[in-house]
């Protein structure tokens, strides 16, 4: 982990005294004001489960193109099963990313599948436990968000609890990515260009290979690998503009390997948690001032993240 990214307890906030809770809540405020990204260790991922689904993950990638083409669901803009090379893009570029992914979603109890009209999840028969391991994954980060963004919420003077409602049955996304080996030189295309993340904040787990770099606030791009045991945790565009800009989401990128490294692969796995639909983005009246002034239009959460798959897209305009 760089000197850049601060690392920190999660138990001192989930268990600690009231001292050590606020203490966490500070340092997690500061440190996202200062670059939008933190480690985190003590959150509810075991090694067992980590290993686990990155060992399922590099089999269902060993599979076929046209295997795992049986699990791309066309017209859904990519939120369940898989989406091939090149699809997406950053925003602000029209040349596709050099990865493939997977994703999954919240499982909706029966009674509540009319309240919540998500996609059903897609069942990988190759590799039963990909959809195993993949799910259990989803549960353990939708609790850590959860810890997450109550401090967060602390920190904002809020209610403590006031994103758990929001987040219970929230559109969130578990993507599995795989960046392949690199054949040709690429014109002008890296294993993910510069972005931001759409949603409320990203739990990433450890990439296989370095790759991940953010832009601090001196406009330098600074390397991130996260150690064992860790969770990476970044302001996405919803909580920014929320708090309008008081927490920033951080520009970040995947860059490709020195050329001598070009065959080989990377595997990576971020948690985008998403609140529903209805969550309205509308800037917190405590979070606009004289100073910072009201930067955002009134928006859902719903909205906005249809503008933001059409602009990277995954989505087709209508």
């Amino acid at each position: 982990m760089t000197q850049n990214i601060r690392s920190l307890n999660l138990n001192d906030f989930k268990n600690g005294n009231p001292t050590t809770k606020q203490k966490f809540v500070q340092e997690l405020g500061d440190a996202y004001e200062r670059i939008g990204f933190v480690a985190i260790y003590n959150h509810q991922l075991s090694n067992e489960l980590t290993e686990n689904l990155y060992a399922y993950t590099k089999e269902f990638y060993a599979l076929p193109l046209e295997t795992k083409m049986k699990y791309h669901i066309a017209g859904i803009a990519g939120q369940r099963g898989f989406t091939s090379w090149g699809t997406e893009h950053s925003k602000d570029s029209k040349v596709g990313d050099l990865k493939e992914f997977y994703h999954f979603g919240q499982t909706i109890p029966t009674h509540l599948q009319t309240t919540y009209d998500y996609h059903k999840n897609v069942q990988v028969d190759e590799v039963p436990g990909f959809n195993e391991y993949g799910l259990k994954a989803y549960a353990a980060l939708q609790e850590t968000g959860k810890y997450m963004l109550r401090a967060i919420a602390l920190y904002l003077d809020l209610e403590e609890t006031y994103f758990d409602d929001y987040i219970a049955y929230g559109n969130s996304i578990l993507r599995p990515i795989h960046y392949g080996p690199i054949k040709d030189a690429p014109k002008n295309a890296v294993r993910a260009g510069q972005h931001e993340d759409i949603n409320l904040i990203t739990l990433l787990m450890g990439a296989s290979a370095a790759g991940l770099e953010v832009l601090d606030k001196q406009n330098t791009w600074v390397p991130i690998t996260a150690l064992p045991n860790q969770l990476v945790v970044n302001v996405g565009d919803m909580l920014q503009r929320l708090t309008n800009n008081k927490l920033r989401s951080t520009t970040h990128r995947v860059v490709n390997p020195p050329k001598e490294e070009w065959g080989t692969t990377r595997f990576s796995i971020p948690y985008f948690l998403h609140p529903v639909s209805e969550m309205r983005l509308d800037c917190l009246d405590n979070c606009i001032t004289a100073e910072n002034p009201k930067a955002y239009d009134d928006i859902s959460a719903g909205e906005f993240l249809t503008e933001r798959l059409i602009e990277i897209g995954l989505l087709k305009k209508k």
